[in-house]
């Protein structure tokens, strides 16, 4: 940021703005995975798990605005061009690729499995592409010494941060508003459940996140025989685990789905 400023690059603000965003994304993460580790409590009986999804969201957010923050200048400046320290430009700009990807490969491996590490790859590994573009738009600089280019390098890392930050902040928001996870087929797990032995109805199924890595599930289960046993629901929460990556599920059985209040389709 210091050096963005002392050599007039616009570009070079949004890239060290970008990076200072992506710096507050992970201390959001990193706190919100801390917060989701703690014990339930009659207030909260799921415990902070929720606060990682809040994390995300927040993150999302915080980049739109700073993008826009972007945009506006680099717009102002087509109309007032300053001269920018090509050089600067350049080397600072490398050094920040070199640092990004470092940081980037460091969250490859958990980013399928978690929102949040999910978040944090893609910021570093848009950050280094947008450095990247930072050090194409010194040498342009510096070679014709048009210096328009910062601006126009300017909106176009803005194009690259809302095109990367879109689809966290849709998964975000769904999360937040308690949407099935992306990765769980709804139909596919009622078709489990309406197939298990003596299961004639399901009704009052939810799936919701309970973090960005915990997943609950509630169902109804109308079973007009005998109560199957401890065993048979065991093996379904199990079996809900291991094929749908659902780790809290709360079967209800019920011998007449009619007494029910919930087993309308349109009841919630």
């Amino acid at each position: 940021m210091v050096f963005g400023l002392f050599a007039h690059s616009l570009a070079l603000v949004a890239d060290a703005g970008h990076n200072m965003g992506d710096v507050l994304g992970l201390l959001l993460a990193w706190g919100a995975a801390a917060l989701a580790q703690t014990k339930a409590t009659d207030k909260r009986t799921y415990g902070l798990r929720s606060s990682s999804i809040l994390a995300a969201l927040f993150n999302a957010i915080f980049l739109l605005i700073s993008v826009g923050a972007i945009a506006w200048e680099a717009i102002r400046r087509f109309g007032d061009p300053t001269e920018v320290a090509g050089k600067t430009v350049v080397w600072v700009s490398l050094v920040g690729i070199a640092i990004n990807t470092a940081t980037a490969l460091l969250f490859m491996s958990g980013r399928k499995g978690d929102l949040n590490i999910r978040a944090a790859f893609m910021h570093m590994a848009a950050d280094a592409g947008v450095s990247a573009g930072v050090v194409v738009a010194g040498i342009i600089i510096i070679m014709t010494g048009l210096h328009w280019i910062d601006p126009v390098i300017s909106l176009i890392i803005a194009v690259v941060i809302v095109w990367g930050t879109w689809g966290l902040l849709r998964d975000s928001t769904n999360l937040a508003l308690q949407a099935v996870p992306e990765e769980i087929d709804l139909p596919k797990v009622r078709d489990y459940l309406c197939g298990l032995p003596e299961v004639s109805t399901v009704h009052d199924l939810h799936v919701w996140p309970m973090s960005t890595t915990e997943t609950a599930l509630t169902a109804h289960l109308e079973m007009p025989g005998a109560h199957p046993g401890d065993a048979f629901l065991h093996e379904v929460c199990e079996h809900l685990h291991e094929e749908f990556t659902i780790q809290h599920s709360t079967i209800q059985i019920e011998r007449d789905a009619r007494a029910c209040a919930l087993a309308p389709d349109q009841v919630v």
